[in-house]
């Protein structure tokens, strides 16, 4: 994880803290002297791909400065039910206050990351790249696409600001493909990309006369797909998308498509399930 990826990400955590506090935990200031010190177990509740170790651990942190770690997997390594993650020393208040929101992250993390490696293992190619969207949780982008790059895939742009794609609605506003990229052209950037979103084969054609970098062919059946790609050749970066899943993605294997986008995996995510286990008092 860079540098700069790991500081926006850690300022949200404390964010997320902040939801469950007002002044203090009702629940364990009664029975946990402030100064006690314990121990606890993150435990897999079933198989997956790890991910966020460092939002986990970075959130016992920033409650008690002096917690500590034992790591007994790293970031994208593939685990099993029953398997011992890591474990926690820390003050005993600071654990139980942190718990859920750690492993909040935890499990959302790694359930993205799950459902990316299943995708990219079921797909089967390296010519084809597995990106997200922007249908990400409100708040947590950062944490969801970086959760795609551990689990194997790629990340689509990040917001508005990084490149030109080119709907429906856009195209309808301007008039036409050709007008819409040709109006795009001239107000971004030459570093800029511009991607437009086709239904069918005569969007194609327009497209590829409007000299765009990206076709996205959304919704399109097999067959059309590898008249597409025909058609394309190598004019254009190749993206397929719509409604792509666990079912149907070894479909697009060796169709000669860049990438496949899909929303499912930050959108519909299954947390993984995981838990603090065993914590005892030293």
């Amino acid at each position: 994880m860079n540098t700069g990826l790991k500081m926006k990400m850690l300022s949200r955590v404390q964010e997320a803290l902040m939801e469950d506090l007002t002044y203090k935990d009702i629940s364990v200031e009664g029975i946990i002297d402030e100064y006690q010190d314990a121990r606890a177990d993150l435990i897999a509740k079933e198989d997956g791909v790890i991910c966020g170790i460092d939002i986990f651990c970075h959130t016992f942190k920033i409650l008690d400065p002096d917690a500590r770690f034992e790591l007994y997997t790293k970031e994208g390594d593939r685990i099993v039910k029953g398997q011992k993650i890591a474990r926690i020393y820390s003050k005993a208040q600071a654990m139980l206050f942190a718990e859920r929101t750690a492993l909040n992250f935890i499990q959302r993390m790694s359930g993205i990351a799950t459902m990316t490696r299943k995708m990219v293992d079921i797909l089967d190619d390296d010519r084809i790249g597995l990106a997200d969207t922007r249908k990400t949780a409100p708040g947590l982008r950062i944490f969801d696409k970086y959760s795609v790059t551990i689990g194997g895939g790629v990340n689509h742009r990040y917001n508005l600001s990084d490149m030109v794609m080119l709907k429906d609605n856009h195209i309808g506003v301007a008039g036409s493909i050709k007008e819409a990229v040709k109006r795009s052209r001239r107000s971004i950037s030459f570093t800029s990309k511009i991607e437009v979103e086709v239904e069918d084969l005569d969007m194609v054609r327009e497209a590829l006369e409007s000299g765009c970098d990206i076709i996205m062919l959304d919704n399109m059946d097999i067959g059309t797909i590898k008249e597409a790609v025909s058609m394309i050749g190598d004019s254009a970066l190749i993206e397929v998308s719509g409604n792509i899943g666990l079912d149907d993605i070894s479909s697009y294997r060796g169709l000669g498509i860049d990438i496949i986008s899909c929303g499912a995996l930050t959108h519909s995510v299954k947390a993984l399930d995981m838990s603090l286990k065993n914590m005892r008092i030293l």
